[in-house]
């Protein structure tokens, strides 16, 4: 069975390449990724395994840097560096905080 990444050989559609003018969130991510690997909290390989065992629904609907999120949390968790719990106190506090200002779905759980 092939993982949600696995999709040589598969009709994919076009690819953009296109230059891609990261956002700030996503420079956010990207330097947690890079801090958490200098810190040898994370490992190269354990990023991809974490994004591949997202699943296919997932894997197929995150954006790149969601998908770094995704991972990133789980292997904290599963680390122990913090809890779901305390993730999703955070997430409560920033959608009192922000209030209508975003949609739920901007943040991802």
């Amino acid at each position: 069975m092939r993982g949600p990444n696995d999709i040589g050989g598969l009709n994919a559609g076009p690819v953009d390449t296109e230059p891609h003018n990261m956002s700030f969130w996503e420079k956010q991510v990207d330097a947690l990724n890079m801090l958490l690997g200098a810190k040898g909290i994370r490992r190269t390989d354990e990023n991809r395994r974490y994004i591949e065992m997202l699943g296919h629904d997932a894997y197929n609907t995150l954006s790149y840097y969601e998908r770094w999120t995704a991972s990133m949390s789980r292997l904290l968790i599963d680390k122990g560096y913090i809890t779901q719990d305390e993730i999703d106190a955070k997430i409560s506090d920033l959608r009192t905080r922000l209030g209508n200002d975003i949609a739920s779905e901007d943040i991802k759980e």
